[in-house]
């Protein structure tokens, strides 16, 4: 189900899910949600089917059952925009309450929700320390080690025997790492496009790609560049 991945001495897991647990803190960390991106997308009169938010909530209570966090901490980009906690519908907000029962969490700030949510509980921050750790949204260039980011929605492209094959994947370097999208609408980028030149150190770098039943640590040397 999981992978080993070391950011600056710390061992976390990768989860099949798209989730880091610092088991020895029991400390869950998820990026870009991008909750009610459906609903967003309705307003401009781009029609998707309006169950992102409840797929979405689904695959994160199933991780939070599976690891049984006392804190998860959302780095940002949560909600696809400034009013998508006010979208949320009522079972919705009773999933994510239930989440949030018995458990700290924490509301990173994010490009696309700048602003805390408001009625959802929680507290919110622009960072967030774990021991030599640091959490943020988006990856800064020339960042210390220990940062840990989403932002850039990271995939790897790897060639198989049936053609490539393109995963949501955490990428590190063994200093640092870029969290995949968790967020069910969420797109995603190949992390050799020069997006993340300088955020890693490349020929360092290993995709910790996400596969149906388990996560597959892949070098950069076998991921292919492109789209």
């Amino acid at each position: 189900m999981h992978s080993h991945v070391g950011v600056a001495g710390v061992d976390l897991l990768a989860d099949v899910c798209g989730a880091l647990f610092h088991e020895a803190d029991g400390v869950l960390l998820v990026a870009d949600l991008h909750l009610e991106k459906g609903s967003s997308f309705a307003r401009r009169g781009l029609m998707l089917p309006p169950y992102d938010t409840a797929a979405t909530l689904a695959k994160l209570g199933a991780v939070v059952a599976r690891t049984r966090p006392r804190l998860v901490v959302a780095l940002g980009d949560s909600f696809h925009d400034r009013a998508g906690a006010s979208r949320m519908g009522e079972a919705d907000r009773a999933a994510l309450a239930a989440l949030q029962a018995g458990r700290d969490w924490v509301w990173l700030a994010g490009n696309h929700d700048p602003a805390p949510p408001k009625g959802l509980g929680g507290t919110t921050a622009a960072t967030w320390s774990l021991g030599p750790l640091t959490l943020r949204h988006e990856p800064l260039p020339g960042a210390p080690a220990g940062e840990i980011a989403g932002h850039l929605h990271p995939v790897a492209i790897v060639a198989g025997a049936g053609g490539a094959v393109r995963r949501r994947a955490f990428v590190s370097d063994g200093t640092r790492c870029i969290m995949p999208a968790f967020g069910a609408y969420a797109g995603g980028l190949n992390f050799r496009h020069p997006a993340f030149a300088g955020l890693l150190k490349e020929g360092r770098r290993i995709a910790h790609a996400l596969g149906r039943d388990r996560v597959y640590a892949i070098p950069e040397s076998r991921c292919l560049a492109g789209a």
